[in-house]
């Protein structure tokens, strides 16, 4: 934190001292926008907006001093999370919005991850490289059923494959989209703390590049793998429809390796347009009767929608359970064959529960070894 100039501007002075005590004797206060203009003026600097900014007014003012310089590093502290209110920081340049009253600890990190983005350890841009030929391929993971290990198979195949596209030296980035909009859990799996998800992506679509997506995207540091994460709260997601998803992708699609989509487990207009842009559609099936049911269902449905059934392919979850119904049973069921057979394993569980994906936590057993399987179908078709 004493690497870079550190500033608190606040109007009310009560408010203003408190922050000062919550980050030491570094910080520097400041009352007013006048008063900020020249403390700005000296190179990278990291500022705490206090809740007073909170205000349309007082965030203008301050939004006029950092919008268009990266050498600023703003947080806001709201008094009330909206989400006008957190678009319209992100538009003034703001690089993290936190609730108050917001604990030391939590301001602390806030401050540090800032000065990590703007300061001399300034991470690595995500590249932005022209894809050849058709570009990324995009892989759609689907299930019609919840519970099914829908999302711990889209995050560790999007690891394996981000692994596997270091290994090859490939500078595209492999970049996973939870597209499951109102409970996503992507971030848990990976146990990542994202500063952005697809609201900001959203709330940008007209002036949205490649650049400015990438710069949204939070990376997985253990794999190399960067994510696109699902809104915080569920409301969110009545902002994001069918038209914003095809945008994101098409960018996606020019500078990526391969992009993975995790999705609910029902369909929407969303589900039904991520289905029609992707190269591949891995529906999961669980082994239950259920399950089998609804997946069933949910075959009979894509194919009333003109789905190709080329680009399907049948995953059946916990393949090995002693569960009185076989592989043989399913296929004929669904009418089906099954690309990929991933077994259970109390290791899942155990991986999930550490926010570890099982290809690194348990890179020898049958699951991770399944999956390394499945990636590679995509591997030598890109």
């Amino acid at each position: 934190m004493d690497t870079l100039p550190l500033l608190v501007f606040e109007t009310d002075q009560a408010i203003r001292s408190r922050l000062v005590m919550q980050l030491g004797d570094t910080a520097v206060p400041v009352a007013s926008v006048d008063e900020l203009g020249p403390k700005l003026a000296g190179g990278p600097v990291v500022l705490v907006l206090g809740p007073s900014c909170s205000r349309s007014d007082e965030l203008g003012g301050a939004a006029q001093l950092i919008n268009g310089r990266p050498e600023v590093g703003a947080i806001l502290i709201a008094a009330e999370l909206s989400t006008e209110l957190l678009q319209g920081a992100l538009r003034s340049g703001v690089r993290d919005v936190l609730a108050a009253p917001v604990e030391t600890s939590q301001l602390s990190e806030a401050v540090a991850r800032v000065v990590e983005t703007i300061g001399g350890t300034m991470p690595a841009p995500v590249p932005v490289v022209d894809a050849p030929g058709g570009g990324a391929r995009i892989v759609t993971v689907f299930s019609t059923k919840g519970g099914a290990g829908k999302s711990m198979l889209a995050a560790n195949l999007a690891v394996v494959l981000a692994k596997e596209a270091k290994a090859r030296g490939d500078e595209r980035p492999v970049v996973l989209v939870d597209a499951d909009l109102q409970f996503g859990d992507i971030t848990v799996m990976l146990h990542l703390t994202p500063q952005h998800t697809i609201v900001d992506a959203v709330s940008s679509i007209d002036r949205l590049d490649a650049a400015l997506l990438h710069s949204l995207l939070v990376k997985h540091e253990p794999s190399g793998l960067f994510v696109l994460p699902a809104p915080l709260e569920p409301a969110f997601a009545d902002q994001i429809g069918a038209a914003e998803m095809s945008r994101i992708l098409d960018l996606l699609r020019q500078s990526c390796s391969h992009v993975v989509i995790d999705t609910p487990a029902y369909f929407n207009e969303v589900v039904l347009a991520l289905i029609d842009e992707s190269d591949d559609v891995l529906l999961i099936a669980g082994m239950d009767i259920p399950n089998i049911k609804n997946v069933k269902i949910g075959l009979q449905t894509l194919r009333l929608l003109n789905t190709p059934m080329s680009k399907l392919h049948l995953v059946l979850n916990r393949a090995n359970s002693k569960v009185k119904l076989d592989v043989s049973e399913v296929e004929r069921t669904l009418q089906v064959k099954a690309d990929a057979l991933i077994p259970s394993d109390v290791v899942v569980p155990q991986s999930v529960n550490k926010g570890t994906p099982v290809v690194l936590d348990a890179p020898k057993s049958g699951v991770a070894r399944s999956i390394e399987a499945l990636a590679k179908m995509f591997i030598e078709v890109n």
